[in-house]
């Protein structure tokens, strides 16, 4: 007989087995094992299966959590994982970066009095159950309906829109203007947080619904969005291109060489595999100390990423607070277990260089918490005459993005904010008929599961309006 309700609440939370610290600094190999058979069940175990789920209006592409819980407690894995490909084609990257913790997991009933279910961990599990046994079978895909959808990059929401557009019948393509596929799930997130062989997967699940992907096309450049349209016969472009320019302080120093935006250095890492030098043709010099700037998920993957470089020192430099800091509290409190030096209420104001033009030092200033700004967070204001200077070999600033202008400067009518993003409608739509887009290219910041539920929202939309366009004929 099923346990009753207060007894499923005094089961504790599963936790899945996780390589040691001091190991996986050696080593780029995937940090957490996930859960095994055993564990998941015990987890599915502890769901209430609530009249009211209100995990699943916490998800942003509202997945049946509680069904699919409930067939992984039966050992259905298989259906599990097919009611959760019903609202999200990613299950396997979104189970292991999804900030869970801040979404469905943190409005779960069970974590009113205890630790909430581990909705990503089990949607991990059942993902990776179903690809390490081989038991994926395609969707059914509708009848085709004659026209074309062209999608700019190959990140989560592309990905996304190009499985929901394809499933819905249309003829999809994908445009990537580097040499693999995958966006930002490639060149952005760490081996040891996503292996890209999970990345290929997933995109291999998208091609297996007759998706087609053109790597090394830069849209803008090779084509433009016009030449989408008039010239290959598009009906329909959607853009997830993401936010791949960085941001910098602009202060004295960063010119120097040793100064690396985070983009540049995860690039070089996790794509262009700098870490498997002289393997892999990408040299990548760090020194016995770096300095990484930030407090985000990419600053967390940024000064993780270089501590398993070998330097003697790795420090993060932040000007606010542990508790302010925007980053995963996972991927936080991971970093404090690799002995990363954590300099919080610490402003960078100057690198200084050798008589060579590269970095030898980083000069900070020390912060307190003033009032609070428009957004309720406490203002970090400068404590006078308190600076304090760290000697390090290269810097590494992680302190945000902004969309490439490159679509939006080829584009006429593609309307644009002060921050170069991409304006669009509640539906995805952008000011141009027939072009939406979403992720980080409208938002200027988004996670990989809000890019998800973007393109998901865009294709709804997009398979509306094309629907009002006349059916050409196939070729």
């Amino acid at each position: 007989m099923p346990l009753k309700p207060a007894e499923r609440m005094k089961i504790p939370r599963n936790q899945p087995l996780i390589q040691p610290a001091d190991d996986r600094i050696q080593n780029f190999q995937e940090v957490s094992e996930g859960f095994d058979v055993t564990r998941a069940s015990e987890e599915a175990l502890r769901c209430l299966e609530c009249v009211d789920p209100v995990c699943m209006h916490g998800c942003p592409v509202e997945i049946d959590i509680r069904e699919f819980i409930r067939l992984i407690y039966k050992k259905d894995y298989q259906g599990a994982i097919s009611k959760i490909r019903e609202s999200n084609y990613l299950p396997s990257i979104c189970g292991r970066v999804c900030p869970q913790e801040s979404l469905c997991e943190a409005v779960c009933l069970v974590g009113k009095k205890h630790e909430p279910v581990a909705i990503g961990k089990l949607e991990r599990f059942v993902a990776d159950y179903e690809r390490n046994n081989g038991k994926f079978s395609p969707p059914e895909i509708a009848k085709s309906k004659g026209q074309k959808v062209a999608v700019v990059g190959s990140g989560p929401g592309g990905l996304t829109v190009a499985a929901e557009m394809a499933q819905m019948g249309y003829d999809v393509t994908i445009y990537e203007a580097l040499h693999e596929a995958g966006g930002v799930l490639k060149y952005g997130i760490p081996e040891f947080r996503l292996p890209k062989h999970i990345v290929d997967a997933e995109v291999d699940r998208v091609k297996a619904l007759g998706v087609k992907i053109e790597t090394n096309v830069i849209i803008g450049r090779t084509l433009t969005i016009d030449e989408l349209f008039d010239e290959d016969g598009y009906d329909a472009v959607y853009l997830g291109t993401g936010a791949g320019s960085p941001k910098f302080l602009n202060i004295p120093g960063e010119n120097l060489s040793g100064v690396y935006s985070a983009s540049e250095l995860l690039t070089r890492v996790n794509l262009m595999k700098a870490y498997k030098f002289p393997e892999y043709d990408t040299p990548l010099k760090i020194g016995k100390r770096v300095a990484v700037i930030g407090g985000g998920d990419t600053a967390m993957d940024a000064v993780r990423t270089s501590k398993r470089l070998g330097p003697e020192e790795t420090i993060l430099l932040y000007r606010r607070s542990r508790e302010q800091m925007p980053a995963r509290e996972e991927e936080v409190h991971h970093a404090e277990e690799e002995g990363i030096n954590f300099q919080l209420l610490t402003n960078p104001i100057r690198i200084h260089g050798d008589e060579d033009g590269w970095v030898k030092a980083i000069e900070c200033q020390r912060m307190q918490l003033g009032e609070p700004d428009d957004e309720g967070r406490r203002r970090p204001v400068p404590i006078e005459g308190e600076t304090v200077t760290f000697e390090v070999d290269t810097v590494v600033v992680a302190i945000g993005q902004s969309p490439n202008p490159i679509i939006q400067h080829t584009t006429p009518g593609l309307e644009t904010t002060d921050w170069g993003t991409i304006v669009v409608d509640e539906n995805g739509a952008t000011t141009r008929e027939g072009i939406y887009a979403g992720g980080d290219i409208s938002r200027g910041g988004a996670t990989v599961i809000e890019a998800v539920a973007d393109g998901k929202k865009a294709s709804r939309s997009m398979d509306a309006y094309l629907a009002e366009k006349k059916v050409k004929p196939q070729d």
